[in-house]
């Protein structure tokens, strides 16, 4: 009978000895397992983030099983950002992905150490996000369209559609389009085109710009890109139809959903941002640092017209154009 009891003993001292292992061991998984802040600037469905998700995925990332994601919507409540940024921080998460200029720099004020890979930015460098695309040297870094450098483009398309054009209403956010303007400035000053600046800082703002351009008599106008007028891309294009606007727009969205031009990074749909994103990531969890990562930047770009809007305004298209074009839109 002692023996008997001699042998469960062991077997009872066996069995707890094999479940510490495996909870050490399943510990030890868990404190391994990074965990990837996500800091998104809009409010679900996922737009870019499903993208995101399949980049993880292809790269072998699964998530609850070998990453950790923790998602902080702003649900379009800028100020929200920074208070959601430093939870992030807090958790302590591993690397935070975010866009537009809200996202990063809410980022970026909340954490100098922690790496933040940018979903898609505009002029990343402008803004001091980067010291330069080549050699990003801080915490930051990931994908960059100069959106300054194709302001000027902008209106050269619109002048070649128009080429009668004088008067031209922008429609600008001051909070992420002031390199932009300065680009535009100088390329109206020389075609001989007088600019209109209407600041949209929401879409309480939208209504009223656009009575504003009309009262100016604006012969067309230039939207300058902002996350702020990227969410409400259907309402845009909506009040340039009703008010007669020949617009041009900086994403093939605007074009796809009624706007007269788009000219802009052929990737521009935002989800290829997050879909690259994905690798950063994966290199930054490997071991790579931001500053050793060179921003990405798209190197081709696309120009879009929509046939049926400018029918609707009267606009003959010249030939010139057409031939430029990608995509003509029916």
């Amino acid at each position: 009978m002692r023996r008997i009891t001699v042998g469960l003993s062991i077997l009872f001292i066996l069995a707890l000895v094999l479940l510490a292992v495996s909870r050490a061991a399943e510990a030890q998984q868990s404190a391994k397992m990074p965990r990837v802040g996500v800091l998104r600037v809009d409010s679900p469905p996922q737009e870019g983030l499903d993208a995101f998700l399949q980049g993880l995925r292809e790269l072998g990332y699964v998530e609850g099983q070998n990453i950790a994601l923790e998602i902080r919507w702003a649900e379009d409540q800028f100020e929200r950002l920074p208070a959601l940024a430093a939870e992030l921080v807090r958790l302590p998460v591993d690397v935070i992905v975010t866009h537009g200029v809200y996202g990063i720099r809410a980022a970026r004020d909340a954490t100098g150490t922690i790496p933040i890979v940018m979903g898609l930015v505009g002029d990343a460098d402008g803004y001091g996000f980067v010291a330069s695309l080549a050699q990003p040297g801080g915490n930051i870094t990931g994908l960059s369209f100069q959106s300054d450098e194709l302001s000027g483009r902008w209106l050269e398309i619109l002048k070649d559609a128009l080429p009668s054009l004088s008067r031209v209403a922008v429609l600008w956010d001051p909070m992420t389009s002031v390199n932009q303007l300065k680009a535009l400035e100088s390329v109206a000053r020389s075609l001989g085109v007088q600019l209109h600046v209407l600041e949209v800082r929401g879409p309480e703002d939208f209504e009223g710009a656009f009575v504003a351009a009309k009262t100016a008599q604006a012969e067309g106008l230039v939207m300058l890109a902002s996350i702020v007028l990227s969410r409400h891309s259907k309402r845009l294009a909506e009040l340039a139809a009703r008010h007669q606007f020949p617009a041009m727009y900086y994403i093939r969205r605007f074009a796809e959903e009624g706007g007269l031009l788009a000219y802009g990074p052929k990737a521009s749909d935002p989800s290829w941002g997050w879909r690259r994103a994905a690798v950063f990531v994966d290199k930054i969890l490997k071991g790579a640092k931001p500053a050793d990562l060179p921003v990405e930047r798209p190197t081709k770009f696309e120009l879009v017209i929509n046939l049926k809007t400018a029918q609707a305004l009267g606009i003959t298209m010249p030939p010139s154009l057409l031939l430029l074009a990608d995509e003509v839109i029916q």
